[in-house]
C-alpha cells in the first residue's frame, strides 16, 4: 500500500487534509508537543494545536497529562479495528431497532412527536460523548454542574471543551461548578488548569468534598434539565478511568435527584484554591496539621481515645470495622464508663458477624465506601487517615502515616454535624441478607394479604416453592453457555421454554416514610439478543407486605420494553399481583446497563403498584460490586406452575437508590450483581 492510498483511507475515516498530515507526522516521529509538530510541517502553532485536539477527539492521538502536554499516535491497526467495530456496532444498532424505527417513522405521519418525552440514551465513544457535552455547554442557560476526577477534567480540557465553556461562561451570569478529589500528585496540573481559566475570566468554581469523599458518581448536569451519568469499569483499577461510556437522560425526577446529590457534596466541600494551599503547605490552620510521623500520630490518637469522657464517633472502612471488632474489650470498657461510641462503616458479608457482635458495646450503622476514615473524640479532637489504622499492638503504627489532626472547634463541630446527618439516614446492620429476602419471596404455602381490602382482591393466592440450590455449575460453564448461546424461540409462552441470557441485579431498598412505600426488592435484568425476546431491559418490583404468614416480599409489578414479552410475564406471574400489572414501556424509558462491576438501572415513568395503592416514582439504582466472584444455580416454582432455573456468576454489591425526594445507600449484604446470568423458564407441562 502506498502512502497516498493510506492517506485516502484516513480521509475516508473522516479526517481533513490537515489532520491527515499531522497524524502522519506524529505516527512517524512518536510523542511530540504542539510546537514540535508545527516546526516539522511549518504551520502556525495555534492551527496545529487545534488540529491535534481534533485528532484526539476522533481517537487518532492521545495527550499526556504532563505540562506542557505532548501527543502520542494511536497505532493505525488499533484505529482501524476501532473504526471497523464502530461501523459494525452502528449497523447492528440500526438492525436491532429496524422495526422500531419503521414504526416511529410511520407514526410521524399520524401525530406530532413530543420531543420533550423523558427518556434514556446510551452514548458510547469519546467522540460522541464529547459532542454531546459540547452541545450541553452551548445550550446552558443558567448553570452546569459536574462531578469529575482530575484526569477527567484534564482530558476534557485537552479536548477543547473547556475553551468552548470559557467563551460562553466568561463575562456572563452562566456558572460552571465542579467537584473533584485532589491528591498531592494532581495539585500541579490542577493549578495550571485553574490558572488558564482565571486568565480567560471564566465563571468556573471548584471544590473538594470534605471528609475525603470520593466524587461519586461522575456526572454532568445542565440547568436541572439533562444529565450525563458515567459508568466505569473497576475490573482494572491500575488504569485510568476512560470517559467512553455514559447514559444521558432528561428525566426531571432523576436529574433532580442527582442535583440534590451534587448540592449536598457542594455544601460540605472546600474551595479548590484553599485545598491546594493546604496540600502544599501541610498546614491548614494554626490548630491544624498533618502529622507525617506514624509513631507520633499513633501515640496522639491512642491518648485521645483514652481521654474520651463523653463521645467517640468512628467512621471507618469495612476492613476497619473488622479490626475494631478485635478491640471490643477496650470499647466495652469505655462504654461501661458512660462513653457513647458510634461506628459508621460499610457493612458487607465478610464483616456482618463482627458488626452484629459490636452492637453489644456500641452503635453501628452502614455507610457507603466513599469516605475517608475519621475519628472525633468528645467533639474536640478530630483525626483523619488515608489508610485504615491498625488496632493491634504488633502493628500499632500501620496506617498512621500523614494523619490529619485538628482541635479547631469550628472545624470539628462542622464535621461532627456532617457525621450526625449521615448517621440519621444510615441503616443498622441486620441478619436479613439478600439470601434471606430471596427466601422470603419464595415460600412453601398459599397465602393471602388480609390487611387491606383492595390488596386482598389483587392478592388472592400467592405461593412459590424453592426446589433447592440446583445443580453444580462453574464460572467457566456459565461463560461457555453464554458465549455459545442457544436461542429458544417462543411462540406460545404456555407451551414453549423461554431462556434469557444477560446480567441482572437485585437490591433491597428501605425508602423513607414520606414516599408512602413499604420496603422494596427490585430485580432488574438486561437480556442479550440471543434471549428468547431479544435485547430487553426488565424490572420486577416486590413489596414487603403483611400476610397471614407474616411479612413477605410479594411480586407486584413487571416492567419491560419488549411488547412480545408481555404475554410471557403475565403467564409466569399469574396468581400474583405482578401477573395483573405487566407494564410495557418504550426502550428509552427504562435502562439497565452494566460496565465492569458496576450497574445502573433507571426508569423515567411512574410505576403503579397494587392497583395504584402505591406508586414507585421515576428513580435510579446504582450497584457497585465488591469481593470475590461466586457461582450458583437454583430453581423456583411459582404459583402459576412455571419453574424458573437460574445459573449465575455473581458478586455482592452496595446499593444506592435515588429519586427527587430521597437517596438511600444500602449495605453490601442487600445487593447482588449477576455478571453473567442464564434464566430458563419451563411451562407447567414441561417441568
Amino acid at each position: 500500500m502506498t502512502e497516498e492510498t493510506l492517506k485516502k483511507v484516513l480521509r475516508d475515516f473522516g479526517l481533513t487534509d490537515s489532520e491527515v498530515e499531522v497524524y502522519m507526522v506524529v505516527s512517524k516521529r512518536g510523542v511530540l508537543s504542539g510546537p514540535d509538530v508545527a516546526h516539522l510541517i511549518r504551520k502556525d502553532k495555534a492551527q496545529v494545536f487545534r488540529t491535534l485536539r481534533n485528532l484526539q477527539t476522533k481517537g487518532f492521538v492521545e495527550a499526556t497529562l504532563e505540562v506542557p502536554m505532548r501527543f502520542a499516535p494511536v497505532a493505525f491497526e488499533k484505529v482501524l479495528e476501532l473504526t471497523i467495530k464502530e461501523k459494525k456496532d452502528e449497523a447492528a444498532r440500526i438492525e436491532a431497532t429496524k422495526e422500531q424505527l419503521i414504526d416511529y417513522w410511520q407514526d410521524l405521519n399520524r401525530k406530532n412527536i413530543d420531543v420533550s418525552l423523558e427518556k434514556f440514551v446510551v452514548i458510547e465513544g469519546k467522540h460522541k460523548i464529547y459532542s454531546k457535552l459540547e452541545q450541553m455547554l452551548k445550550e446552558t442557560k443558567s448553570h452546569l454542574l459536574a462531578i469529575l476526577t482530575v484526569p477527567s477534567l484534564l482530558r476534557t480540557d485537552q479536548s477543547g471543551l473547556l475553551d468552548v465553556a470559557s467563551k460562553r461562561f466568561s463575562k456572563s451570569k452562566l456558572q460552571l461548578r465542579f467537584l473533584t478529589s485532589l491528591s498531592e500528585q494532581e495539585v500541579k496540573p490542577m493549578k495550571a488548569l485553574m490558572k488558564r481559566r482565571t486568565k480567560q475570566k471564566a465563571n468556573f468554581t471548584g471544590r473538594v468534598p470534605d471528609l475525603g469523599l470520593r466524587p461519586f458518581p461522575r456526572l454532568i448536569i445542565r440547568d436541572e434539565e439533562e444529565l450525563l451519568f458515567f459508568l466505569k469499569s473497576k475490573t482494572d483499577v491500575s488504569t485510568l478511568e476512560q470517559d467512553d461510556f455514559c447514559l444521558w437522560t432528561n428525566s426531571k425526577e432523576i436529574v433532580k435527584a442527582f442535583t440534590a446529590v451534587f448540592e449536598n457534596y457542594w455544601q460540605n466541600a472546600t474551595e479548590i484554591a484553599k485545598k491546594i494551599d493546604e496540600i502544599e503547605t501541610g498546614i491548614l490552620s494554626p490548630e491544624t496539621c498533618v502529622i507525617k510521623d506514624a509513631e507520633e500520630a499513633a501515640e496522639k490518637y491512642e491518648a485521645a481515645l483514652d481521654s474520651a469522657r463523653q463521645e467517640i464517633i468512628l467512621l471507618t472502612s469495612s476492613e476497619g470495622l473488622t479490626k475494631l471488632s478485635k478491640n471490643q474489650a477496650s470499647l466495652k470498657e469505655k462504654a461501661e464508663k458512660g462513653v457513647s461510641i458510634r461506628v459508621l462503616a460499610p457493612i458487607i458479608g465478610e464483616n456482618l458477624e463482627q458488626a452484629l457482635a459490636m452492637l453489644k458495646c456500641c452503635e453501628v450503622r452502614h455507610i457507603s465506601s466513599s469516605y475517608i476514615s475519621t475519628t472525633i473524640v468528645d467533639g474536640q479532637r478530630l483525626f483523619q487517615f488515608k489508610n485504615t489504622p491498625a488496632s493491634n499492638k504488633a502493628n500499632a503504627n500501620l496506617g498512621f502515616e500523614n494523619t490529619f489532626y485538628t482541635n479547631d472547634l469550628e472545624y470539628v463541630e462542622k464535621t461532627r454535624t456532617m457525621l450526625n446527618d449521615i448517621w440519621k439516614d444510615a441503616p443498622v446492620p441486620s441478619l436479613r441478607t439478600i439470601e434471606y429476602f430471596e427466601k422470603m419471596a419464595a415460600i412453601p404455602e398459599s397465602l393471602s394479604v388480609s390487611t387491606d381490602d383492595d390488596v386482598s382482591k389483587v392478592m388472592r393466592k400467592v405461593s412459590a416453592y424453592v426446589i433447592g440450590e440446583g445443580y453444580p455449575v462453574t464460572e467457566k460453564s456459565i461463560l461457555d453457555k453464554t458465549i455459545n448461546a442457544k436461542k429458544y424461540v417462543v411462540r406460545n409462552p404456555y407451551e414453549d421454554i423461554t431462556r434469557l441470557y444477560g446480567h441482572s441485579a437485585q437490591a433491597v431498598i428501605h425508602p423513607p416514610s414520606f414516599l408512602n412505600l413499604p420496603d422494596l426488592m427490585i430485580h432488574t435484568f438486561h437480556n442479550d439478543k440471543q434471549s428468547s425476546y431479544g435485547n430487553e431491559d426488565t424490572m420486577i418490583v416486590y413489596l414487603w407486605l403483611n400476610t397471614p404468614r407474616g411479612f413477605l416480599y410479594v411480586p407486584t409489578a413487571v416492567v419491560g420494553d419488549v411488547k412480545e414479552g408481555q404475554a410471557g410475564f403475565e403467564a409466569v406471574f399469574s396468581g400474583t399481583p405482578a401477573g395483573q400489572n405487566v407494564i410495557i414501556v418504550r426502550k428509552d424509558e427504562i435502562q439497565v446497563q452494566m460496565h465492569g462491576n458496576t450497574l445502573f438501572a433507571g426508569w423515567t415513568v411512574p410505576i403503579p403498584l397494587l392497583s395504584s395503592k402505591y406508586v414507585l416514582p421515576p428513580s435510579a439504582i446504582f450497584l457497585e460490586a465488591y469481593g470475590n466472584l461466586k457461582t450458583k444455580s437454583f430453581s423456583v416454582v411459582l404459583p402459576s406452575g412455571f419453574k424458573i432455573t437460574t445459573e449465575q456468576n455473581y458478586l455482592e454489591a452496595f446499593v444506592t437508590f435515588s429519586n427527587s425526594a430521597s437517596k438511600y445507600s444500602g449495605p453490601g449484604t442487600e445487593g447482588v450483581l449477576s455478571r453473567e446470568m442464564i434464566m430458563t423458564t419451563f411451562p407447567p407441562e414441561k417441568r
